[in-house]
C-alpha cells in the first residue's frame, strides 16, 4: 500500500474530476464511493478497479476487502478521501473503476427494459436495481436519461449495476423498430393503452419501454410499440412514479 498525503497529486486529481459527466467520458471510468459500491466492484470486476483510497487511519478495518484489489491502493488523509467523495460523509474508502465494454442492442438479452428521457437520477438507479432484483436482462438508454454512472444514480442502483448489461442508443423509436423486428413484444407504458392486466399472451422475448416522468414516451416511439398498456389508477392519483411503474411491469411479465 502507498501513501498520499496531498491533493494535487494526479491519481487524487483524476478520482476527484470523475464527479463530472465529460471527465467520466474521459477517463472511461467512474467513482465507487463507499465500503458497499467498493465491495460490489471488486466482487464482481476487481479487473476494473483501477485505484483504492483508504482513510490511513481506517485502512485496518479494510484489510479483508483490500486483499481483493488488483490495482493501486493508497492510504490517504481524511482530507484527501473527502476531496475525491462525492458524499458529504466519507465512509473512508473509494475507487476508481473503469465503464464496462459497450454493448450492442442484439447484445442485451430478451426481457429488456427502455429508458426514454427518464431524467431523474433516483429513478434510473431504482430501475437497474429493481432489473436486477427481478431477474430481466438488461436496460438501454437514450441520450436524454440520468447518466447511470453518476453519482446518484449509482447510489440509487445498490451496485446492482454490475450486474445488469446496458447500451445506449441514438433513438428509441428506431430501437423499438429493430427489437420489433427481431421478434419482440415492445411494449409502451401508456395513459392511453390497453388495461395491462387483461392483456393476452405476449412472447419470450419483450421490452418494456418507460417514458419521461413529464411528458411520458416520444409519438413517435409510441407508435413504433406492437403492445400499448395501461395501469390501473383507481384512486385519484394520475399516474405512477416512473420507477414505481417499471418495478410492476417487470414483476408481473417475469412471474404471470
Amino acid at each position: 500500500m502507498k501513501t498520499i498525503t496531498s491533493l494535487k497529486n494526479p491519481a487524487v486529481q483524476e478520482a476527484k474530476a470523475l464527479a463530472a459527466s465529460k471527465e467520466r467520458q474521459r477517463q472511461h471510468a467512474f467513482l465507487l464511493d463507499g465500503e458497499h459500491m467498493v465491495s460490489e466492484g471488486l466482487s464482481v470486476c476487481p479487473e476494473r478497479v483501477r485505484t483504492v483510497f483508504v482513510d490511513e487511519k481506517r485502512a485496518d478495518g479494510f484489510a479483508r476487502l483490500l486483499e481483493k484489489a488488483q490495482g493501486e491502493v493508497y492510504a490517504v488523509p481524511e482530507h484527501v478521501l473527502a476531496a475525491i467523495s462525492q458524499v458529504k460523509t466519507p465512509q473512508g474508502i473509494a475507487a476508481v473503476c473503469g465503464l464496462p465494454e459497450a454493448k450492442g442492442l442484439a447484445d442485451m438479452g430478451d426481457k429488456l427494459i427502455l429508458l426514454e428521457n427518464v431524467q431523474d437520477p433516483g429513478n434510473v438507479g431504482t430501475v437497474l436495481r429493481t432489473l436486477d432484483a427481478a431477474g430481466f436482462d438488461g436496460c438501454i438508454f437514450t441520450p436524454g436519461c440520468a447518466d447511470p454512472y453518476g453519482p446518484k444514480t449509482l447510489r440509487a442502483t445498490m451496485g446492482s449495476l454490475f450486474r445488469v448489461p446496458m447500451c445506449t442508443v441514438d433513438s428509441a423509436e428506431k430501437a423499438a423498430q429493430q427489437l420489433a423486428q427481431s421478434g419482440y413484444a415492445v411494449i409502451g407504458a401508456a395513459l392511453d393503452g390497453e388495461p395491462f392486466y387483461e392483456r393476452g399472451a405476449l412472447p419470450r422475448k419483450l421490452c418494456v419501454i418507460i417514458g419521461n416522468e413529464g411528458q411520458g414516451m416520444t409519438r413517435e416511439t409510441l407508435a413504433a410499440c406492437t403492445h400499448r398498456y395501461r395501469l390501473p389508477m383507481r384512486g385519484g392519483a394520475e399516474s405512477l412514479n416512473a420507477a414505481v411503474a417499471a418495478a410492476i411491469f417487470m414483476y408481473e411479465l417475469m412471474n404471470h
